[in-house]
């Protein structure tokens, strides 16, 4: 899960706008402050002639009112000064206290500093997951994402959506999915997927065109309300398009017809309390080093304990159930089942330098 991030209900423009407005206040309320002493400390030294220890001294508790007697016997002019010089110190003080306390009241600096630990956060993702619309199938698949550790990040141009996300500890940014500034700002370049849940078919349109202009290696996976959108979507460079009313209604004929093999699936590729899992993995020869072996050359099943379900070649040609004479070859999609720990050692022997299951 990620570190959790209080909400707030202003914009990020305006929470980074009034925290800089603070922070120039509280600055130039120091640099005046510093000023104030320096006129001190340069008059009595130069002025009464007095050592510069002695001059600090007389200017640090001039300034603090802590009412000690003077350092030295002074005249009128030195007493009229240390009056004036009681007062510019008494009205800068009072300035950064109050600034201070009214932007520590307000929230002011709280927020800015929330905000500034949000934006260290979506820099230093990488192969982050970016979920564009936190409406009820980007809640569900944030969930998904929550129960499984993946890193991600939402996008939503609703102030109330952002609150909810926030709530749940997801990292998050207010902005409009569609334009090619905000998915910049969210790492499009660093990241694995985008999943485009926005309400309406064009603004999925226009995100996925948006993102495979930005990152064309990016995997895309978009929400549609229609077969006509479905088409369009795919067109527009979505690897996978899903339409949750026809999603939906094949889910539900499959548990009326095969009840018992829907909540195995649903077992395994869903929920916090899995034993096994389904998971694939990409081979390229920079990588694996099984690439060019058959699968009983490579032995996968003995030294991870993994189930080899079934193998997408680079051409889309599926093999289900590949015997051991199958050639692991570049580019192939390996799809494997067993526990966490079957597959964090199927990982280490597909692909040693990566570290996703360790």
């Amino acid at each position: 899960m990620p570190p959790r991030l209080l909400p707030t209900s202003l914009s990020d423009t305006l929470i980074e706008a009034t925290y800089q407005r603070t922070r120039r206040q509280l600055l130039a309320g120091a640099i005046a402050l510093g000023c104030v002493v320096l006129s001190g400390v340069f008059w009595y030294r130069l002025v009464e002639g007095w050592t510069w220890l002695d001059a600090v001294y007389m200017s640090v508790i001039t300034l603090a009112t802590v009412g000690f007697a003077e350092v030295q016997p002074l005249g009128t002019r030195g007493r009229l000064f240390t009056i004036i010089l009681i007062l510019m110190g008494v009205v800068v003080i009072a300035y950064i206290l109050n600034s201070f306390t009214e932007a520590l009241i307000q929230g002011h600096l709280q927020a800015g500093i929330r905000l500034r630990q949000r934006r260290k956060l979506m820099e230093s993702l990488q192969d982050h997951y970016i979920i564009c619309g936190y409406g009820r199938t980007g809640r569900q698949v944030a969930a998904e994402f929550a129960m499984e550790n993946i890193p991600c990040i939402v996008v939503d141009s609703n102030e109330t959506s952002i609150e909810m996300a926030q709530q749940l500890g997801f990292i998050t940014f207010q902005g409009d999915a569609t334009q090619d500034e905000v998915l910049i700002r969210v790492g499009i370049e660093r990241a694995r997927c985008l999943v485009a849940a926005l309400p309406s078919d064009a603004e999925n349109l226009y995100t996925v065109l948006s993102a495979k202009t930005l990152a064309p290696s990016i995997r895309t996976i978009a929400r549609a309300s229609t077969e006509e959108a479905v088409q369009k979507l795919k067109r527009g460079g979505a690897d996978v398009v899903v339409s949750p009313y026809i999603t939906g209604g094949k889910r539900m004929a499959a548990a009326a017809l095969r009840p018992q093999v829907v909540d195995f699936l649903d077992g395994i590729l869903t929920g916090a309390d899995r034993t096994v899992y389904v998971e694939e993995f990409l081979l390229s020869p920079e990588n694996c080093p099984k690439v060019g072996q058959t699968l009983g050359e490579a032995q996968l099943r003995g030294k991870s304990g993994a189930l080899i379900l079934a193998i997408r070649r680079s051409d889309d040609h599926l093999i289900i159930g590949p015997t051991a004479e199958t050639m692991l070859c570049n580019g192939d999609l390996v799809i494997a089942m067993g526990t966490s720990d079957a597959l964090r050692r199927l990982n280490q022997v597909l692909s040693p330098l990566d570290r996703r299951y360790r």
